[in-house]
């Protein structure tokens, strides 16, 4: 049977042949906790009776949205997660010692690795699927579930091939690319369907644009998003202390999918998604028409946190200064790229522009704080919703753009367009 990255990956987890549409019980080899969602999974973790963890080498608990605390509720929160982490001994726990957004700082850790099952207690845990890995978001319960037995069950997703054709343009990212299959296919184009990402483009994103483009499968309804690995996945694995060894899985020529989606990079524009859904996309150059004035740009989060968008960024920005009326923040994804950056001189030139830049947090991202909008405000964002609500105040809106046009937008204090500074 011809079969699609996906179904491989499932096949060697149960032992047997899968094909899209069965059901099955898989081994999970990375589970993924936060400090929001896990003190759930602990409750039902501790209601079923269990003592111990199946796989405590393959549970993680990453303490990232609202750490440092933000007030006596979440410290509260935090406080569940960070004794049952001391309880258990947990070697894969990640406080404000080694801080980083899980989705950042797990590959970065070795911890998540080509042709995994991984499921975390996150919606962007398809973020993953950059290292050839299958990764989806699932509930708290199901994650307590896997805490127990270290498996869970799946309907083997069905795929959509995305082709990616030539050279992307100037300034044309994988965030760009993903809002682009997203304004295409709209938020539920890909219900529990694996976005399978191919084509001539993918040899020119490194692993940061990987993650990005992976990360916002979740946003067309993608049970998951994932890209097959090739030399340079492996030239980022090459310096990671990885937890167990690769193995690398590819589609077979005439492998089943439900469709097949072309999209010529080479043609595209930088992407800006309108309020209020990541589908309502239009070019930067509509945009820019638009007149569209910002209170705040944002730099950041599981997205386009990496150590690339800063160095984006900071291309930018350097010399410049952020428009009077307009707040920038910055937050690097991890302590270590935010160290790197910190080495490289871009937080010189973020803070001599304006900008703020905060520790490695989802804060902004979900209006938790470090940037939460005020009445009527507008923010162009790096991040991956713009649902009504998301970053603060029901009456803010929020246009999802790549680390390029949200720092070209900083400095003019309006949606701009990077090529025209």
């Amino acid at each position: 049977m011809k079969q699609t990255i996906t179904e491989k990956i499932f096949s060697n987890h149960v032992g047997h042949e899968v094909k899209a549409g069965q059901i099955i019980d898989s081994k999970i080899d990375m589970v993924i906790g936060n400090d929001i969602t896990t003190p759930i999974s602990i409750k039902a973790f501790k209601e079923s009776g269990a003592k111990s963890l199946a796989n405590p080498d393959g549970f993680a608990i990453v303490m990232d949205h609202y750490i440092p605390a933000k007030d006596i509720l979440s410290a509260n929160q935090a406080k569940i997660s960070r004794d049952f982490a001391y309880e258990h001994n947990l070697k894969n726990y990640f406080d404000e010692k080694d801080m980083g957004i899980e989705h950042a700082l797990l590959p970065e850790k070795g911890l998540v690795i080509p042709g995994d099952v991984i499921i975390g207690a996150d919606s962007h845990t398809c973020t993953h699927g950059a290292l050839g890995a299958f990764a989806t978001g699932m509930g708290s319960t199901d994650l307590a579930y896997a805490m127990i037995t270290g498996k869970n069950w799946f309907k083997v997703p069905e795929t959509i091939k995305i082709v990616f054709k030539k050279k992307p343009a100037q300034y044309v990212y994988g965030k760009d690319l993903i809002l682009e299959v997203i304004r295409q296919i709209g938020v539920d184009g890909a219900l529990y369907k694996a976005l399978e990402f191919t084509g001539e483009s993918v040899q020119y994103l490194d692993m940061d644009s990987r993650f990005s483009l992976c990360n916002m499968a979740i946003e067309a309804g993608g049970k998951s998003g994932i890209i097959a690995v090739d030399e340079i996945t492996k030239e980022f694995l090459k310096d990671k202390n990885l937890r167990d060894e690769p193995k690398y899985f590819y589609s077979d020529e005439g492998a089943n999918y439900t469709k097949v989606i072309e999209i010529d990079t080479s043609k595209l524009d930088p992407v800006i998604a309108y309020p209020f859904l990541p589908s309502n996309g239009k070019s930067v150059r509509e945009a820019v028409k638009d007149d569209i004035a910002i209170d705040q740009a944002f730099i950041g989060s599981c997205t386009n946190g990496r150590l690339s968008d800063l160095r984006i960024a900071a291309s930018i920005l350097k010399g410049k200064k952020v428009a009077r009326k307009t707040r920038l923040i910055i937050t690097p994804a991890t302590q270590k790229i935010a160290l790197q950056a910190q080495k490289e001189g871009l937080i010189d030139i973020f803070i001599q522009a304006g900008a703020v830049v905060s520790n490695p947090t989802c804060g902004a991202c979900l209006g938790g704080y470090m940037g939460i909008l005020g009445a009527g405000e507008r923010c162009i964002s790096t991040t991956n919703r713009n649902f009504v609500g998301r970053m603060g105040d029901r009456s803010s809106e929020v246009y999802l753009a790549n680390s390029a046009v949200a720092a070209a937008s900083a400095i003019a204090g309006k949606i701009a367009d990077p090529r025209d500074l």
